[in-house]
């Protein structure tokens, strides 16, 4: 039986100092070519048990629209986590901090 594959492509296009200008990704299955700003890619290594990350922006990416990518990202890892392992309490902490996270950027209000 043939394994069935599927491809994520990120395409950068980089300045004369290789700093990053533009991100543009695609995903097969219908997804056209999208515009990003800002990205990270965390890969599980089994045998060393690390991580191993790319992480790039834009040089245009602001620092407002980093806090809210991070504030993001960091409630889809929450819901990643539970997901992934069924611990709600430890899921519901790390979007704790996340809320912290967000209201010390100034990004969401602070809760009174």
């Amino acid at each position: 039986m043939a394994v069935k594959t599927s491809e994520i492509k990120l395409s950068i296009e980089l300045d004369k100092n290789n700093v990053p200008e533009k991100i543009k990704w695609e995903a097969e299955g219908g997804q056209t070519s999208r515009l990003a700003d800002a990205f990270n890619l965390y890969l599980w290594d089994s045998l060393d048990k690390s991580v191993y990350n790319i992480e790039m922006w834009t040089k245009d990416m602001m620092v407002d629209d980093m806090n809210i990518h991070f504030f993001q990202s960091l409630m889809q890892m929450a819901d990643a986590y539970k997901r992934a392992t069924g611990n709600a309490e430890m899921a519901e902490k790390m979007k704790e901090f996340a809320y912290q996270f967000g209201e010390e950027t100034k990004i969401i209000e602070i809760k009174k």
